[in-house]
């Protein structure tokens, strides 16, 4: 996987998808900042998760995005996703192979040195850490440290996306030890100062 250096970051989806969020995403994705972009939708129905994805798909394919469905490999596979992320209690990383081919997949490591190791065994595409601050888009369980990214690197090319609670303040010191990509949700689609093209814009 080609890693930018302008493209760092991997965008995650608000829980809810109002009307307004389609112009937004379209606005947000046109800086070139973006190279994923993860469907994360916990209390929808199948029916609509495949209505909003199909949306959203185009879009990222439009700005040359990569499009990972969260948690579901069936889903992924049905909307023809560019792959999926899988957490720890998810699906195991052999099987969403198995379903999905070639195509992405990544996976939670927490802050566990341990858990890295095994995805990394298993080939997995990218490997998550996290959380770096407090969050309010998922309760925080697990608090990881720079640390973590700097040793990871002594041992493997997998790129590392780091998650949590991440914005304008905190980002360039995950950047300069070694996160390849970064997590982020909240600072984009719930920021009560600027608007989703405004908060990317000053991730520079």
């Amino acid at each position: 996987m080609k890693i930018s250096k302008k493209k760092f970051i991997y965008l995650i989806s608000p829980n809810k998808i109002p009307n307004s969020f389609y112009k937004n995403l379209k606005l947000v994705l046109k800086t070139g900042k973006v190279s994923f972009f993860q469907l994360r939708l916990k209390n929808h129905s199948l029916k609509k998760k495949i209505i909003i994805g199909k949306k959203i798909k185009n879009i990222c394919k439009k700005n040359k995005v990569k499009f990972i469905i969260n948690d579901d490999p069936l889903l992924a596979l049905k909307l023809n996703a560019d792959g999926c992320h899988l957490g720890q209690k998810d699906m195991n990383i052999k099987i969403a192979k198995k379903i999905l081919g070639k195509k992405i997949i990544g996976i939670t490591c927490n802050n566990s040195m341990n858990l890295a190791k095994k995805a990394i065994k298993a080939k997995a595409d990218y490997i998550a850490f996290g959380a770096f601050n407090e969050s309010k888009t998922k309760k925080t369980k697990h608090v990881a440290s720079v640390k973590i990214l700097n040793q990871v690197k002594k041992f493997t090319k997998t790129p590392t996306v780091a998650i949590g609670g991440i914005n304008a303040v905190n980002y360039k010191n995950l950047l300069l030890n070694n996160a390849n990509f970064l997590a982020i949700s909240g600072y984009i689609w719930k920021n009560k100062i600027y608007k989703p093209l405004q908060a990317i814009e000053r991730l520079k």
